[in-house]
């Protein structure tokens, strides 16, 4: 170029990947004469340097097109405008006769270049191209422009040290909007803060070195701070960082490109959060442990601090009272005091928790900060407490968002606590019905001396369905029953009522175990149909099992029969333990076949324990370890009482999580000796029966007990006579001299006696009548080998 030195603008004769055109440039004084002409300025038209140096650039337009800049002709002669570049589409001579239509710039420059004289002094640099390069350069322009001044996405340029060097509109803005007091201070003096990213980042003194030497870019690293222009609020901002080359390919600085992800990230911890309560709250039907568990998920991702009060009467199952600021108790503080826990709350007319409680919404009572956030916990249209979120002096407040996640948070935990609530009140009646259909103490017999635990579960499944009970039977005999119905809860304990109820009917028509099991199973069977269900969800006692005994301390011998159950151990004086070997039968209610009983003589003193599932099905063990368990403590207990063995038993095999309900039943068997019965066989003959009264009286002599002579000879005189008459064989006479005196009447016959009203004029009849009369109690049991007719009497007061 002929004139002054005159380099054009760096990268303005480069392609790029867009591919411009090259521009043409030219120097103009400030007088309009042109003081520097380029080669592609030659190329663009025609003229020589010598051609057109000092000559004026408006000599050069042949005809002025519309200024972009407004409707007046180009002045090449004027200073441009301060703060932009005046711009035209003009069509200028060629030097070959032509018209070129081109677009130029006029842009102002810095002082003169050195060796320019003050005449000579370019004022202004004229760029021109051809309209297809002036929209490229058009649009380079737009979108540099853009960046700068519109984008949304933060420009930081840091150089050594980490120090700004410069900023977009955007970044400024985040900086306070004054960039000057920002520029050369650290990034990590500017935007104090937490990395989020799961990577671990250097410092970004180190990291920008890192770059800078790596050319490695940084992509998407998440920072949480505060940004100079916002103090109160907490940012989010997600990261890139990459390197900056000059025209010669040197790194020259870091380049920061952030974009503000607040929104977006609050979102997704607030459906973090949400997701959490769903999987946590309710995991315990308590609601103490629903609102402590509410208070754990809510801080401090959410607040400082949570409070939960709950109505009274919720708590103890009942159905909430219509709202007020009624009577409240704490029933979780995250501050971690545990004296405030179960204190009595109380909130005054017309406070923000008042009407929050009155309304059913949630409400907040503080502009500035600690910010408290009431939300009322709400079912069915009904409160049952309020729940209190706080945020601190230095935190944000509540805001429109963090309030829709309150009340999820609260309307969940309501639900969770009202459920809580339902359970125990369910729970509550089920163990009232089955500690009220339990035997509430057991009887004191000559038979046995017995004693009982009963173990509720430690599951939520509520109440079982396991029972045990001691019947007195007669001829001073004793029926041992232990039984366990399938399922939990009101039907499982009512279903255990009803198969209690059965088993003392049935037993008090003296059925041996065998058939007593036969007659309870077709009547569970009965109920099942008639309920159109079995029974498997706890609303009937299909599938109940049991095991039921009767021991005859007269002769000490005992029989029994099991329905699916666990047999009983046994604890004989001098002999190891051992279980008792029973055909071990079908659960009630599951098939038609008959049961077998088994006979065991038990010698005084022996150790009889009757137990349900629960108390050997120790968790993550087998049933064999709980009974080889229960085995090793019997062993010890050879001469501890039943009470003191049931203790014993429980504590070692109940200190596992019980699952289900467990029951044991623990009898120390006793006898009655010689001096408490007497015993005749008589042939069936008539003229016996004055023999048979006289051997009672003379008992009744022995025993003491003459004011019973007179009616047991009536007794004993109806009951031999209608054996004589009525069967053969030979025939048994029984006294037993227990709690009462029993009067016993042994043949071989099956048929049942039946006690009537004689006509007048009848000769017989009157028997059975006149010992229903004469004795408190009397009945028939049956034997394989025919049947017992007795009778008690009360024993005289002494």
């Amino acid at each position: 170029m002929e004139g002054l030195p005159f380099t054009p603008p760096a990268g303005a004769d480069e392609g790029g990947h867009l591919g411009p055109p090259p521009a043409a440039f030219a120097l103009l004084a400030a007088d309009g004469v042109l003081v520097g002409w380029s080669r592609e300025a030659e190329t663009l038209l025609g003229y020589t340097a010598s051609e057109v140096l000092g000559r004026r650039a408006v000599d050069l337009i042949a005809t002025p097109h519309a200024d972009r800049d407004g409707p007046e002709e180009p002045r090449w002669d004027q200073r441009p405008r301060l703060g932009g570049a005046r711009s035209a589409v003009v069509d200028v001579r060629h030097r070959g006769g032509d018209t070129v239509r081109v677009a130029v710039a006029l842009h102002p420059l810095t002082p003169a270049p050195d060796g320019a004289s003050s005449g000579q002094a370019p004022h202004a640099v004229l760029m021109a191209t051809e309209l297809e390069g002036l929209r490229w350069w058009e649009t380079r322009q737009a979108m540099l422009e853009g960046l700068v001044t519109q984008s949304p996405v933060t420009l930081t340029i840091y150089g050594p040290g980490a120090r700004l060097l410069w900023a977009n509109a955007s970044s400024v803005r985040e900086l306070g909007g004054d960039l000057s007091t920002s520029l050369g201070r650290s990034m990590t003096e500017l935007f104090p803060g937490d990395v989020l990213t799961a990577q671990h980042l250097a410092p970004p003194e180190d990291l920008f070195r890192q770059i800078l030497e790596t050319g490695e870019p940084v992509i998407d690293v998440h920072f949480r701070g505060r940004a100079p222009a916002d103090p109160r609020r907490e940012h989010v901002w997600s990261s890139s960082y990459f390197r900056l080359l000059d025209g010669r390919g040197e790194p020259v600085g870091v380049c920061e490109q952030s974009i503000d992800v607040t929104d977006h990230y609050r979102a997704q911890q607030r459906l973090a959060l949400l997701a959490e309560a769903g999987a946590r709250i309710g995991s315990t039907l308590d609601p103490a442990g629903t609102a402590a568990e509410l208070a754990k998920i809510a801080v401090p991702q959410y607040a400082d601090a949570v409070s939960v009060d709950v109505a009274a009467e919720v708590l103890e199952g009942e159905e909430p009272k219509p709202a007020t600021a009624r009577d409240l108790v704490r029933v979780a503080d995250s501050d971690g005091d545990p004296s405030r826990v179960g204190e009595r709350v109380a909130y005054a007319a017309g406070s923000a928790q008042a009407e929050s409680l009155a309304l059913g919404r949630s409400t907040t009572d503080a502009v500035v900060p600690p910010t408290r956030l009431y939300v009322p916990l709400i079912v069915r249209g009904t409160p049952l407490g309020l729940v209190t979120f706080v945020r601190g002096d230095d935190a944000e407040p509540f805001d429109d968002g963090d309030r829709s996640v309150a009340e999820e948070l609260a309307s969940r935990t309501a639900v969770c606590i009202d459920n809580a609530r339902r359970y125990r009140r369910e729970h509550t009646a089920a163990f009232m019905l089955q500690r009220s259909l339990l035997p509430r103490s057991l009887p004191e017999l000559s038979a046995v001396e017995a004693a009982s635990r009963y173990l509720p579960a430690d599951s939520h499944l509520g109440a079982g369905g396991d029972w045990f009970d001691v019947i007195p039977l007669s001829g001073a005999r004793v029926g041992l029953v232990v039984g366990d119905v399938a399922g939990h809860g009101l039907g499982a304990a009512a279903a255990m009522g009803r198969l209690r109820a059965m088993v003392r009917t049935l037993a008090e028509l003296d059925l041996a175990p065998d058939e007593l099991l036969a007659r309870l199973n077709d009547q569970v069977g009965k109920d099942a149909s008639d309920q159109g269900g079995t029974g498997a969800d706890g609303s009937g006692a299909v599938g109940a099992t049991c095991v039921y005994g009767v021991y005859d301390p007269a002769s000490r011998t005992s029989t029994w029969a099991a329905a699916g159950h666990q047999p009983p151990a046994v604890v004989q004086p001098h002999s190891p333990v051992r279980f008792l070997r029973l055909p071990p039968g079908l659960p009630l209610g599951v098939g038609r076949l008959p049961y077998e009983g088994a006979e065991e003589e038990l010698a005084e003193g022996s150790l009889v324990v009757l137990f349900t599932d629960g108390l050997v099905e120790a968790r993550g063990k087998g049933v064999d370890v709980g009974l080889d368990r229960l085995a090793t403590v019997l062993g010890e207990q050879r001469g501890s009482s039943p009470d003191r063995s049931c203790a014993r038993i429980v504590a070692a095999l109940a200190s596992d999580e019980v699952r289900d309900d467990a029951t044991l039943l623990v009898v120390r068997t006793r006898a009655l000796g010689a001096r408490q019965v007497a015993t005749w066989e008589l042939p069936p003959d008539p003229a016996l029966v004055a023999r048979a009264r006289s051997m009672a009286a003379e008992q009744l002599g022995r025993w003491g007990l003459d004011d019973l002579v007179f009616t047991t000879e009536v007794v004993v005189s109806e009951l031999v006579t209608n054996a004589i008459r009525h069967a053969f064989g030979l025939i048994g006479l029984r006294l037993i001299r227990d709690r009462s005196l029993i009067c016993e009447v042994s043949d071989s016959q099956h048929t049942s006696p039946h006690a009537r009203y004689a006509g007048s004029d009848e000769e017989g009849g009157r028997g059975l009548f006149m010992v229903a009369q004469l004795t408190e109690h009397w009945g028939t049991r049956y034997t394989p080998a025919g049947k017992t007719i007795w009778a008690e009497q009360a024993l005289p007061l002494v």
